[in-house]
């Protein structure tokens, strides 16, 4: 037949040159005439890929390669939707947090988000589960915050109210750092911070203003490294504020969120998942996986944030690492030992 002729000679062309662009967008109108949707969608997969590299394409090429995206993106959202359909009654039946690592595989498959990975400024403990979210089942004692978000928060608000230094920019290079994504921030109140613990040093001063605050945070499993944690403040964001897309110094951590004051319009992205701040309910994330966040309502946004063992490591290890760094320090390793209080 003459379809089967043109198949023929289409596939000869690409036997000897699989990223002939021409070819390959007529052997994907061929598939899609006959209704072969699976071999079509492959073809016009691959027609976007390599016809991407091309620069100020003719307008007829243009076309086509706007043809392609467009079937591909319609196949990938109907399939999405029959998967989904095809998943509903397995789903239903599971626990949100038991499925949540399968529905991010998914997703993934299925183009919806990017699976991203740790990328730690210092210490790596490798083989530790690239977790977005933590569990919050891992953390059975958050309740014990939780219920005390309501005497946090008044202690907050009275120490606003008086106008007291104690809050600083959260970001504060030193003068002729290169111009960054943080040079917006730099010196900037839009994002400032109230250190209750700061490299695994308690503020007596700070503390005293927040008694209740301070006993709440002391009475937790906080994260305990020499000189390094725990770490715990308050963190306020302006309105109009934006933390761009950044990663943390160690997945040795979890970063806790008390959420305080949320108004709307504000959000909270870790990797391919993004969350609403819900006031008195606590989350924990690995801060090694690039998050951003942004308050875009009128109003000020504040959070009580502390930092935890990251779950997945054993006891034995924290001990280990406790070690280590009690070694390292003593051998000249962290700079915070020679600033003099």
């Amino acid at each position: 037949t003459i379809n089967q002729a043109e198949r023929q000679s289409l596939l000869r062309v690409l036997g000897i040159d699989q990223l002939n662009l021409t070819a390959l967008i007529r052997i994907a109108e061929l598939h899609e005439r006959r209704g072969e949707e699976a071999l079509a969608n492959q073809r016009w997969a691959a027609v976007v890929a390599i016809g991407g590299q091309v620069e100020n394409p003719a307008p007829e090429l243009a076309e086509r390669l706007a043809h392609a995206r467009a079937y591909v993106a319609d196949k990938g959202r109907r399939f999405g939707e029959e998967m989904d359909a095809g998943l509903a009654g397995a789903r239903a039946a599971i626990d949100p947090a038991d499925r949540r690592r399968f529905d991010a595989c998914v997703d993934h498959l299925l183009g919806r988000r990017s699976i991203y990975l740790n990328q730690c400024a210092g210490v790596h403990f490798p083989f530790l589960p690239a977790d977005e979210f933590f569990d919050i089942r891992q953390f059975p004692w958050l309740a014990q915050i939780e219920a005390k978000t309501a005497a946090i928060r008044a202690e907050l608000e009275a120490f606003l109210r008086t106008g007291a230094p104690g809050f600083a920019p959260y970001v504060a290079f030193d003068s002729g750092t290169p111009a960054s994504k943080w040079t917006k921030l730099d010196h900037s109140l839009d994002w400032s911070a109230c250190h209750l613990w700061r490299f695994g040093k308690r503020d007596d001063a700070i503390c005293r203003h927040f008694p209740e605050t301070a006993a709440a945070i002391a009475a937790l499993p906080l994260a305990d490294m020499p000189n390094r944690a725990p770490t715990a403040f308050f963190s306020l964001l302006r309105p109009g504020a934006h933390i761009p897309p950044h990663t943390g110094v160690s997945n040795t951590r979890a970063i806790i969120h008390l959420p305080l004051i949320v108004p709307p319009d504000c959000g909270f992205r870790v990797g391919g998942e993004t969350r609403e701040w819900v006031e008195g309910k606590a989350f924990a994330f690995d801060d090694t996986i690039e998050h951003e966040s942004w308050n875009n309502s009128d109003q000020l946004r504040a959070v009580l944030i502390f930092d935890t063992w990251n779950p997945h490591l054993t006891e034995v290890e924290r001990e280990l690492l406790q070690t280590y760094f009690t070694v390292a320090d003593a051998n000249g390793l962290n700079p915070h030992n020679d600033i003099a209080d």
